[in-house]
């Protein structure tokens, strides 16, 4: 049961679940998170589900001149893995990060463990990401998670800085969101619920 003067808060954090939903990259716009706002993100981002507290997971946080150093190798990366890319990708890449005024990393360092599967931190990572766009639509802010090519390109995601068993949980644009969004077709809980 939940205590009266709680009772606001609980229906404000479940309004909040109940109509949360993703900015498309391209709407999102200055400003973005401060400093302040940015250290509650990854403080609301870390406390997540993570069995063994292995902190299995990582941020990489691009903003301001990082976001155009990023583009740049990115940008490298895809003209040489494709010679033959038209100057629309290659710039393409090198503008990548500069579609939202933040963007957050999550990686993966889901590795080998004695007693904890990787597949249980890699779950905990993707709780991260998860965590982060809540957090980012409780402060306002428009958010969308994309996996984005690099993820699964071992020269793109070791020019960003990653080690060779690191992956990309996902990348998180942060911004203003410049349209809001009206509602998706939403799952039918008859259609995806059963009991046993």
């Amino acid at each position: 049961m939940t205590h009266s003067s709680e009772a606001p808060v609980a229906s404000e954090t479940l309004a909040l679940l109940s109509t949360r939903r993703s900015s498309r990259v391209l709407d999102l716009v200055a400003p973005g998170p401060s400093a302040a706002e940015l250290d509650t993100l990854l403080t609301i981002a870390a406390r997540v589900p993570d069995h063994g507290k292995l902190a299995p997971w990582r941020f990489i946080v691009f903003e301001g001149e990082g976001r155009v150093r990023a583009g740049e190798k990115l940008a490298a990366v895809m003209a040489k893995i494709d010679p033959g890319a038209s100057e629309k990708r290659i710039e393409d890449e090198r503008t990548r990060f500069l579609r939202a005024p933040l963007v957050v990393a999550v990686v993966s360092r889901a590795a080998p463990h004695v007693k904890i599967p990787e597949y249980e931190q890699l779950l905990s990572a993707a709780a991260c990401c998860q965590n982060i766009l809540v957090a980012a639509a409780a402060l306002g802010y428009g958010a969308t998670w994309l996996t984005e090519w690099m993820t699964c390109d071992a020269a793109a995601r070791a020019a960003l800085g990653l080690a060779d068993f690191e992956r990309f949980a996902g990348l998180i644009y942060i911004g203003t969101a410049t349209q809001k969004l009206e509602d998706r077709p939403r799952p039918v809980l008859a259609d995806v619920v059963t009991r046993f």
